[in-house]
C-alpha cells in the first residue's frame, strides 16, 4: 500500500512523519486519533505525557524509549498519564492509536 506521510513536527518531534487514518478534526478536540507514523534513521521526539492510552505496533524497524528497544512486530500500551521519549536510531513505521491528543511535559 503506498501511504502519503506528511511532516510530523508537534510535540517536538524531528525526523517524524505521519498518514492520519482519522484524527481530532473528526472526533474533538480531546478525541481520540490513528495513524501510520515513520520514523526517519535518527528520528525522535520530545518527552510527553499520554492522558489517555497510547497503542504503537511496530510493523519495520524498531523504536526506543527509556523503557527499552522494541523491534518489528512489538506492541507496546502506554497506560494513561505515561510519560514516554520514542526515538529511532535506525528508523521504523508503526501503527499508533492515541486515545487522546499528546500532551507536554511540564
Amino acid at each position: 500500500m503506498d501511504y502519503q506521510f506528511q511532516p510530523l513536527v508537534r510535540d517536538g518531534r524531528i525526523g517524524v512523519e505521519i498518514h492520519s487514518l482519522y484524527s481530532t478534526q473528526e472526533t474533538g478536540a480531546d478525541g481520540p486519533a490513528a495513524a501510520i507514523v515513520r520514523y526517519m534513521p535518527n528520528g525522535n521526539a520530545q518527552p510527553h505525557r499520554h492522558p489517555g492510552y497510547e497503542i504503537i505496533w511496530i510493523l519495520e524497524g524498531e523504536i526506543e524509549t527509556d523503557d527499552g528497544v522494541y523491534p518489528a512486530g512489538s506492541l507496546l500500551v502506554m497506560p494513561p498519564d505515561s510519560v514516554h521519549t520514542p526515538r529511532s536510531p535506525k528508523g521504523a513505521v508503526g501503527f499508533v492509536v492515541w486515545e487522546q491528543p499528546v500532551r507536554p511535559v511540564q
